[in-house]
Parts: C-alpha cells; structure tokens; sequence
C-alpha cells in the first residue's frame, strides 16, 4: 500500500460517493448497508462474507450480510470478486457505466481495480457481434504485484 495514502480520507470518500448515489437514485443507504460498505473499505483487500459479519456491530445474521452486499453490488458500490468469493468496493461507483477488471495479487492479496477503455470496446464489441445484452463485466487478473516479485 502506498505509505502516503490516507486511509481514512479513502473511507470517507466512498462513504460520501455512496450516500451521492443513492441520493441521486432514491435508494436507502441504511446504517448497515452503510456499516457493511465501510468495513468492506478498512482494508484494501477483498472481504469474505463472514469475516464482514464478524465485524458487525449488533447481531445480524448472514442473510443480513449477504442482502446488504446484494445491495450494494447492485447499486454500484462494491464488487463481487467470484474467483475468491470475496467482495471489495468499487474505487469509482459514480462513473457510469464501467467494466471493473481487477489485478489480484495471490502472495499478498492486494488488487487494483483498473478500468481500460480499449478492453471495454472490446467486450462490448464481441457483445454486440453476438447480441447479447450485457448486464456486468467483471475481469479477474491473477498473478504477483511488483511488491512481491
């Protein structure tokens, strides 16, 4: 991780992005889809389900967790890392549309969500060629992060 980085200012913006969106849309950012949204931002590395219901304050149980997720994949705010079932939030939920393609490093566990428009043309085109309607993109890129090598 970057040592300049201020994790807490990183947290906050996607608090403050998050309660834009779902203003913008007329969603409800209740206090634990709000809750889970920040616990999947504490650490830049992807969350498991369970290790965010640990986390929880109160006594929610996984359903609970696991709607609340839905949520927030579904509006845009975070991401669902299926290779790892693992769920991570989306460094830009105001730009719309995107395709995520994620960079995972398997020694560490950091990732890089990186948006290439080149790729997204690409996709889009064989998607276009087949007609099929396209409802999310998500490109998961395994390997070593230059920390690790």
């Amino acid at each position: 991780m970057n040592p300049r980085h201020n994790h807490k200012q990183c947290i906050n913006r996607a608090l403050q992005e998050a309660e834009t969106l779902c203003h913008r849309q007329a969603l409800q950012f209740t206090a634990l889809r709000r809750q889970v949204l920040k616990i999947v931002w504490e650490s830049h590395r992807p969350q498991k389900a369970y290790d965010i219901l640990k986390k929880i304050s109160g006594n929610a149980k996984p359903p609970t967790v696991y709607r609340a997720l839905n949520f927030l994949q579904t509006a845009g705010l975070a991401h669902k890392l299926n290779s790892q079932k693992t769920y991570v939030g989306c460094s830009h939920p105001l730009t719309k549309p995107h395709c995520c393609h994620f960079l995972i490093c398997t020694k560490c566990g950091q990732y890089a969500e990186c948006c290439d428009s080149a790729l997204t043309r690409a996709i889009r085109r064989v998607t276009d060629k087949n007609n099929f309607s396209q409802i999310q993109t998500t490109i998961e890129i395994e390997g070593v992060c230059a920390r690790c090598t």
